[in-house]
């Protein structure tokens, strides 16, 4: 192994130094949280270990079937785990699932139609996992939260169905509430980029050797990708979800607010 694998292979280790020191003052601290920081730097290296392989697998088979069979991958385990937030709305994997597949797989094709990015797994498989797994967030975020509304404001919304609003009208607010506090993080990203932060894709190409100006542009474009993505997702996502609160006479389903 020549002195350039072995320098790439050590900076990962070395960088587990400031997992160290966070671990000590949790243990001089008595906070308990040590050996679950430890376990997850250690999960995460060898899953990031396993995942380096397996890219580095399907890179070079140049095959369309892996593309297709990694993002749906991605998108079945984005769905289960969305779905485990909110376990008392029925078929809720199913409808994150959807929701995350809808509008991910949208914005690809645009990205793809565009030809913004080639259809090549060095390209679309990254891509795509930025979209799933911030779709997967505010999937996950929007269900929790329009039952958590509905259930608070469960009073309001009976009165407005019995005063003869349409299902849609009376659960209209907690809908727009939901998608306001899950695409929250998502627009306070896009309009801070830059001043606050530098994102990981920019500062990856930087990193890289990339100029500045060509890390911004991509920047740009992953920005965009992302809003437009988690926007489709999570408003799907609403639109699937609120008839499960809904009985066939229009009234709240009692069950699906029970506490947890």
């Amino acid at each position: 192994m020549d002195g350039d694998k072995l320098s790439m292979l050590m900076k990962p280790v070395a960088a587990t130094a400031a997992v160290m020191v966070a671990a000590g003052l949790s243990y001089f601290q008595k906070l308990g949280m040590e050996k679950e920081m430890v376990f997850a730097t250690t999960r995460a290296m060898i899953q990031l270990s396993f995942i380096g392989f397996l890219l580095d697998f399907i890179f070079t088979r140049r095959n369309d079937f892996w593309i297709l069979f990694t993002y749906f991958f991605m998108v079945v385990l984005a769905g289960h785990t969305a779905g485990k937030r909110a376990k008392h709305i029925p078929k809720g994997n199913y409808i994150a699932g959807v929701s995350i597949l809808s509008g991910t797989g949208i914005t690809l094709f645009l990205l793809i139609i565009l030809n913004v990015f080639p259809f090549t797994p060095r390209y679309i498989i990254p891509i795509a996992g930025m979209l799933v797994g911030n779709a997967m967030t505010v999937t996950g975020v929007t269900m929790k939260k329009l039952r958590e509304d509905l259930k608070s404001q469960k009073n309001l919304v009976e009165t407005a169905l019995a005063l003869g609003a349409t299902p849609r009208q009376a659960i209209l607010n907690p809908v727009k509430r939901s998608l306001g506090i899950a695409l929250a993080p998502v627009m306070d990203n896009a309009k801070t980029v830059g001043l606050i932060t530098l994102p990981g894709t920019m500062t990856g190409l930087i990193l890289g050797g990339a100029s500045p100006l060509q890390a911004i542009q991509l920047q740009i474009v992953v920005t965009n990708m992302l809003i437009g993505a988690s926007t489709m997702s999570s408003m799907l996502c609403a639109y699937l979800c609120w008839p499960s609160f809904l009985t066939k006479a229009y009234q709240l389903e009692s069950t699906l607010f029970l506490d947890d």
